[in-house]
This record gives C-alpha cells, structure tokens and sequence, in this order.
C-alpha cells in the first residue's frame, strides 16, 4: 500500500477503532443487595459528565442500591448539561448525597441543590450561579432569568430556601441579615449549613456514611470506563474547538493543493473526533452529519465544476457552519431547545471560526515559504514564457495543409507533413480523404478546417 492510500485509509480506521471503543465498556462490578453508589463529579461538568452520571444513576436503580453520593469539586460547565444531570437526579427514586469536598460553583451549585442532601467539608463552597457566555463575560438577562428559575426551583423541590438559591445567580436580590444587594452569594461550610442549604460539615467520605446511617453498606466507586473518558476529552468545547480548526483548515489545504493527501486526511481525522463522540453520546444527528459532507461537496463542487457561479459555494459554506453548530446542540430530530441551551454552542463555533480565520491568514503567507511544505505541495508556477509547456509543443504545424486518413467526427487523424496527427475538426463532419488545414494549436489539441474545393 503507497503512502498516498495509506493517508485516505488511516481515518477510517481510526474510526473503526473509536467506535469499538466507545461501545466496549468496561465491567462494572454489579452486586446485588444494598450498596451505595459514589459517582466522581470533577472538572468541567459536560455532556459526557450527564452521561457519566446517567449510567450511575442507572446502575444504583437496577441494583436496588440504598443511595447515591455525588463526591463533588467542580467550578461549574454548561448550564444545558447540569439541567440534564439535575432532572435525572430529581427523577430517582434512590436516595441522593452531595458532598462537596472543595468547590459546588456555578452549575455545581445547581447539581447539588437537586440532592436530598448535602454535605460539606471544612473550607468548602457552594455558589457563584451567575452564568456566563463562551467568551467568559456575564451572559443577557435571559439566561439569567432562566438560571435564576432552575435554582428556584430545584431548591423548592428538595426543600430548601429558594430565596437564598436565587442569589448565588442574580447579585441583585438581597436577603436579609445574608446577601446585601450588589453582592453575588457564595456560601461557605458553616454559613450552607446555618442556613439550612446544607446538612453538616464532614470532613471524610465516611463520616457521611455514617451521618447518612450507611456504615453498614458497601461503598460502590462508578469509574468512568475508557469509552467515557475518551468522549470527554473530545467532547469537551475546547477540543471541539481544535478539531474544528483542523477540519476547516485541512479542508481548506486540500482544496488549496488537490491530490496532495495529507491535508484531507488531516481534514477526514478531525471531522471523525469531532462527529464520533457527538453521536455515541446522542447529541448529533445522522442528518446533521449528512449535512456537514454535503456542505463540503457543494464547496468541492464550486470550485472544481462551476467556478465564480457562486450559489453552491453560499450554500456549502452554510451548511457546513449549520451543521457544526447543530451537532454540539442536544436537539431531538429537528426540534431545538430554547435559545439559552443554545448559547453555549453558537460561542464556541463563533470564536472557532474567528481563529479559523486568523489562522488560515497567518499559514497561508507562512506555509509557501515553509522547506517542509514545499516538499509536500509544488508552490513554484511555470509558465509558457519561461520555457515550460505541459505537452510537445504542435505550433510549427499551424498554416499547414494536410489530407484528413480518417473521418473527423468531430476527432480523427490527418497527415500533415507526413506526420500523423490527432486533429479534431473546427466545426461539421469531414469524411476520410478530404482536405483539411490547422487553424489552431494553443491549446493541447490540433484544430483543423475543411478547405473548400
């Protein structure tokens, strides 16, 4: 196999191989009886975090498990995945625990509310809600007023003083003798517990066994299996927003220097990471997919068949910018969720074209005068005036008359100069024996005319 092949093939392999991981799930051990499950809730809380979660939360139900306990320290994520993580802990029958070992900020405020209870370690903290946009900035009102009425609620649904959940959102409501107005609330150990947010302070994972009178139980760790930890990374914004980069700039390479190889695979690469786990983890559709390559035809298309027509590179382009966007959206079919669920979606695509943008710039000056880049793709143009031509050159035959010794229909052979000569024929049908003339040799072929008798 050429180096060429084994470029186009290697993705699909690739492929073939994340999908075997991603199905093949590591054995979780299941006893039956009464057991309590620990679900890790660590670092960024993703869609790949809900989905982590989720198999828990399962796990514990099928097994008739005696509890849950979310072992927590997060600074918080996306708002549409806590929402996801919080309905499913709400849903359960199973009785649920946070305890907060460092940090429940932001949407790990939320996850924990959702809890029937909470505990918390000495130096803890619970709160900072306020949501944010992707380029880290405080988000519209809108999506404030929506955080504010999933805190609201999910306190009142598990107990607690919606008041006091509504101000780790909106800095602006204040109570009483807790959160003056102008300051966003943030509860430490002693104050969550004091005002009720929270159960007790602990300090080990076993004192909350024991508070919780599960001393008695088996302690059950749900470890993230290597399929989960592989769709994280690639899931997670930041990567997505890499692996976008390198489709649009492999794509665009390719486009550049066709034939080349490297850069479509490049291209083939990032598009399979960045489709894969969105879809294994549900969150992109087939016909998202289908979209995203139909996109890139109409581009190929555009610039290869109809050039400067302009209609099918418009709509590539949109559909491949459509397409990305609707991926990284938990969207049913085509029904999409509300435009706050959205925002984080549209902010990663927004900045990763920007940088696509920059990027591409930047290359497309420095990369011709790259020694690497140069062995890869033939920067240097020829010309006819320096001396090249792509094929023998046929001008000395121009004026020439000749006999045409088969029939040109419109193509065919004549002698000219003694010379056979493949000719086409400027026009109708000339039959064999007839007199011919070149009247044309710039481009490859020999155009000759009838001469009338």
């Amino acid at each position: 196999m050429n180096k060429r092949r084994r470029l186009l093939v290697s993705p699909f392999i690739v492929m073939a191989l994340f999908f075997i991981m991603a199905f093949a799930e590591d054995e979780q051990n299941q006893p039956s009886g009464q057991t309590v499950y620990v679900i890790q809730v660590e670092g960024l809380i993703d869609n790949g975090l809900h989905k982590y979660i989720q198999r828990g939360i399962n796990l514990a139900e099928s097994n008739n498990a005696a509890g849950i306990i979310l072992h927590m320290d997060t600074f918080g994520g996306l708002v549409d995945a806590a929402d996801k993580i919080r309905k499913n802990l709400l849903a359960t029958d199973v009785p649920t625990v946070t305890f907060i070992d460092s940090n429940a900020a932001s949407a790990g405020a939320l996850i924990s509310f959702a809890t029937d209870v909470i505990f918390m370690a000495p130096g803890a903290s619970i709160g900072a809600a306020t949501v944010v946009d992707g380029g880290g900035t405080k988000a519209d009102e809108k999506m404030q007023s929506y955080m504010r009425g999933l805190m609201r609620s999910t306190a009142e649904a598990t107990g607690r003083n919606p008041r006091i959940a509504e101000a780790m959102v909106d800095e602006n409501i204040e109570v009483e003798g807790i959160s003056p107005a102008g300051s966003l609330l943030t509860l430490s150990t002693s104050e969550a517990v004091e005002l009720g947010m929270a159960k007790a302070e602990k300090r080990l994972l076993a004192e909350v066994m024991a508070a919780m009178e599960w001393s008695n139980k088996e302690m059950i760790y749900v470890q993230e299996t290597t399929a989960e930890k592989i769709l994280r990374f690639f899931a997670h914004p930041v990567m997505s927003s890499i692996l976008m980069m390198m489709m649009l700039g492999g794509l665009y390479f390719e486009l550049q220097s066709p034939g080349v190889g490297f850069p479509g695979a490049m291209a083939s690469m990032g598009a399979i990471m960045f489709f894969a786990p969105l879809y294994i983890m549900g969150f992109a559709q087939p016909w998202e997919i289908i979209l995203f390559f139909l996109g890139v035809v109409l581009i190929i298309t555009e610039i290869f068949f109809l050039p400067g027509f302009g209609i099918p590179g418009i709509l590539g382009v949109t559909l491949l910018i459509f397409s990305l966007a609707a991926s990284m959206i938990g969207n049913v079919g085509f029904t999409f969720p509300a435009l706050e669920h959205m925002t984080p979606a549209i902010w990663t695509l927004a900045i990763t074209l920007i940088l696509s943008i920059l990027m591409l710039s930047s290359l497309g000056k420095y990369l011709p005068h790259n020694r690497m880049f140069k062995k890869l793709v033939l920067v240097d143009s020829t010309s006819k005036e320096q001396g090249f031509t792509s094929s023998e050159s046929k001008d000395s035959l121009l004026g020439k008359e000749g006999v045409a010794i088969t029939a040109l229909r419109p193509a065919g052979i004549a002698l000219i100069d003694d010379q056979r000569v493949d000719v086409v024929s400027q026009g109708d049908f000339v039959e064999n024996g007839a007199r011919v003339k070149v009247v044309n040799t710039t481009s490859s072929r020999v155009m000759v005319s009838r001469i009338s008798s």
